[in-house]
């Protein structure tokens, strides 16, 4: 029996975590252009989330937007949120953008402390991990699920951060892979997006932010920074591919 091809994002439920930051808002504006409702979460800078919503409204007013705190080094925090998600739009999320991350850039290892490669791993991995589960009811009960992790080329040893970064973002790349074929039979795809030296971010705001290091726009082999709406473009695709599940696309200008 062939199995329906359902790519249609218009009138889904989309959680995009860390929203007030550059490749998250630029996630919800493009979701939310193709018929998405929003879910959006943010740390502790209210303000840029609050600025998107009012934004997006303004196009359309009938879709449901939502604005949550979470820290996500906090299961707490994170259980709350899919109960405010239920309790606003009425159903879990049918899209997981797991953005939200962390990266204190400490190159060398004699220099990281323990307690900065356990936060690294806690934000940027064991999140992720807690996301996932608590999405995955939801998805599987209805057959239609788009999970979509932010990893880094520092999985695959690039990058301009330390090995706590990267070890972060490389079990994210283990655990997409896994679950990718564990829930395809449930009709939900797992990928991630892997970009690097994306500018109008926090943690890179512009080129001249990396001149004189590894990072520097003259050893990106395209010759710039990339965008958040590039990035923004990936996701999306992502979202309305359903054949393809268990890929990581790295996003780097050239850049290996």
């Amino acid at each position: 029996m062939s199995v329906p091809v359902d790519n249609e994002i218009k009138g889904r439920l989309a959680l995009i975590t860390g929203a007030s930051g550059g490749i998250g808002a630029g996630c919800a504006r493009d979701l939310f252009a193709n018929g998405a409702s929003l879910a959006l979460t943010y740390s502790s800078n209210k303000a840029p989330v609050d600025a998107l919503i009012a934004e997006l409204s303004a196009i359309d007013s009938s879709r449901k937007l939502s604005s949550h705190k979470v820290d996500m080094a906090s299961d707490e925090d994170m259980t709350r949120l899919y109960q405010e998600i239920e309790q606003i739009h009425g159903h879990g999320p049918d899209i997981l953008i797991s953005n939200a991350g962390y990266g204190k850039r400490i190159p060398d290892i004699v220099d990281i402390p323990i307690s900065e490669w356990d936060h690294t791993i806690q934000v940027n991995l064991r999140a992720s991990f807690i996301l996932s589960k608590l999405a995955v009811p939801h998805m599987a009960a209805q057959k239609w699920g788009r999970i979509v992790l932010m990893s880094s080329i520092a999985a695959i040893g690039g990058g301009i951060n330390g090995c706590h970064y990267a070890a972060s973002k490389a079990g994210l790349d283990g655990m997409m892979r896994n679950l990718a074929s564990k829930l395809a039979k449930d009709g939900i795809t797992v990928n991630n997006v892997a970009p690097a030296m994306i500018g109008e971010t926090g943690m890179i705001p512009n080129a001249e932010f990396l001149v004189g290091t590894p990072g520097d726009v003259k050893n990106i082999p395209v010759g710039r920074l990339g965008t958040p709406q590039e990035t923004a473009n990936v996701v999306t695709m992502l979202c309305k591919t359903g054949y393809m599940t268990g890929q990581s696309l790295l996003l780097a200008g050239g850049l290996k």
